[in-house]
């Protein structure tokens, strides 16, 4: 006897094929979303002016963003000292920077020179970052101590006491109060503004025709994220926490520390360099002379 055409199979493959050439078209689209995204974003962080415009936010951010504090909803998740977002991202605000931002680092300066102690000069400014970071961190907690006074919480209200510094306050069970420089504002405020000028250079990278796979687009976007998520809580962190003076006091210092470092050392031969530099030839290098 014969048999008829056997139609499961006919069916599997259809489906097989429809379904191939869905994720064709899924992975056509991610890629042009990824290629469009990274070139826009690029253009936007890559303009001088928008930079400078970009300081100005920060500046309205720390100073008038106090304000919204009486137009928000105080019972929010992030008014909560102990939300995700404050203890995932905040308090490890330097060490995902410093992920993110070296592999972007890493990929740019490597693809254009291919010479490791480039790489690594240009890497180094993660260090310097780091080290200005851990001396703010040891200068807020100095300016704490030499402030402060020990108090004892009373039901009446709180006792002064005359122990002479902060460790022999807490080992006996009181409080040690002093002006407080909000870390957190500093360590955000650098963190946006040290990103915008590292991110900055792609647009240059993209428009002297140097390789850009898909891995260093997504890199360089994830990136733009973080740098997007830092402004976020930094306009949480000055809604609902620390006093007014600490915040922008803080939001100074970092800013500050950014003038050292990007907007005048490292435009000295001396320094790990200015983002970009020795990356890309100069107009003139390819001139032949008479």
């Amino acid at each position: 006897m014969e048999r008829g055409p056997v139609v499961g199979s006919g069916v599997g493959a259809r489906i097989q094929a429809l379904l191939g050439c869905l994720l064709k078209v899924l992975l056509w689209l991610a890629s042009a979303l990824l290629y469009f995204g990274s070139e826009q974003a690029a253009h936007l962080l890559g303009s001088p002016c928008l930079r400078r415009l970009y300081h100005a936010w920060l500046a309205a951010v720390v100073i008038f963003g106090p304000l919204l504090q009486f137009h928000v909803n105080p019972r929010t998740i992030f008014a909560s000292h102990g939300n995700f977002f404050n203890i995932k991202f905040v308090n490890s605000a330097w060490g995902w920077t410093c992920t993110f931002l070296g592999g972007f680092v890493l990929l740019v300066v490597f693809l254009a020179t291919r010479r490791v102690a480039v790489t690594a000069r240009h890497l180094s400014r993660l260090v310097v970052g780091a080290a200005v970071w851990r001396g703010a961190g040891r200068a807020f907690l100095l300016i704490e101590d030499l402030t402060g006074s020990c108090f004892e919480p009373l039901p009446q209200g709180l006792l002064l006491h005359e122990l002479p510094d902060r460790r022999s306050c807490l080992a006996a069970g009181h409080q040690w109060r002093g002006y407080t420089v909000s870390s957190h504002t500093f360590l955000l405020t650098f963190c946006c503004l040290l990103m915008a000028e590292e991110a900055a250079v792609f647009a240059k990278y993209l428009a002297h025709g140097l390789p850009a796979g898909a891995p260093l687009r997504l890199v360089f976007l994830l990136n733009v994220l973080l740098l997007g998520l830092w402004n976020f809580l930094l306009l949480c962190t000055v809604i609902y926490f620390h006093q007014y003076t600490h915040k922008v006091v803080g939001a100074a210092v970092g800013t500050f520390a950014w003038y050292l470092t990007y907007g005048s050392w490292y435009h000295q031969p001396w320094s790990p360099g200015s983002p970009g530099h020795g990356l890309f030839p100069r107009p003139h290098s390819s001139r032949k002379h008479n």
